[in-house]
């Protein structure tokens, strides 16, 4: 396959129904103010508990996660473009004991690409992105994370997003801020969009909401879990 970018991603769509809300009333194309609260207590309790799962893995084991992640990466993209020449991957600096993919990210020069770090530059606004090396002069951004202290906003063409929680429709559970939705809804042509995140944070369903977007594809240590076919 060329460079060519994949065609949009799809908005929410009916969710599962689960035993956590009430399927006599719950309506996920509705805007129903009681459903959103509802579903937002849950993405919180549901995203705390996975936090805490996470954070409770070795070191070793999220290393060996990353390593396996990267290979899968690597399959998956393999399939998509000819090369990777050209292209400018986003991905992000590793808190709360995400997976870490920089050592994957600070090959891509030797391969014509370019990796991108995300910004907070207005607040509750879509990302910004900035190239990133190894060699990169850091600063601290929003939330205290590493990011570039200067360049040029670039905009990327595959989004690497960390998963909280992920379900089979594809659809990724954050940190609630919701930044990495609307940088997908104002980037165009829109990315390849691809959640990266463990087998043991699959959730039946995240209830998604008109404003989620979901993945083109979600990797894990085990393999593509989604895939969307474009």
């Amino acid at each position: 396959m060329s460079k060519n970018k994949p065609t949009p991603g799809s908005y929410a769509s009916p969710p599962c129904l689960a035993h956590e809300i009430d399927p006599t009333y719950f309506d996920p194309l509705g805007v129903d103010a009681q459903q959103a609260r509802d579903v937002a207590r849950w993405r919180k309790a549901e995203r705390a508990r996975l936090l805490t799962e996470r954070t409770a893995l070795s070191v070793d084991t999220r290393k060996a996660a990353a390593i396996a992640i990267a290979d899968h990466l690597e399959h998956l993209l393999a399939q998509r473009f000819d090369t990777l020449n050209g292209l400018t991957i986003s991905a992000w600096w590793p808190i709360k004991a995400e997976i870490d993919l920089r050592f994957w990210l600070a090959k891509l020069a030797k391969r014509g690409a370019r990796a991108a770090l995300p910004l907070v530059t207005t607040k509750n606004a879509p990302l910004t992105f900035r190239e990133w090396t190894p060699q990169t002069r850091m600063t601290r951004g929003f939330w205290n994370i590493p990011v570039p202290a200067e360049g040029a906003d670039i905009v990327p063409d595959i989004t690497l997003s960390p998963v909280v929680g992920w379900d089979g429709a594809g659809f990724r559970l954050g940190y609630g801020g919701g930044y990495f939705d609307r940088t997908l809804a104002a980037i165009a042509p829109p990315p390849m969009a691809i959640g990266i995140g463990l087998d043991a944070a699959r959730i039946t369903t995240i209830f998604p909401q008109p404003h989620d977007i979901a993945m083109h594809a979600i990797i894990t240590q085990s393999g593509i879990a989604k895939q969307e076919q474009i």
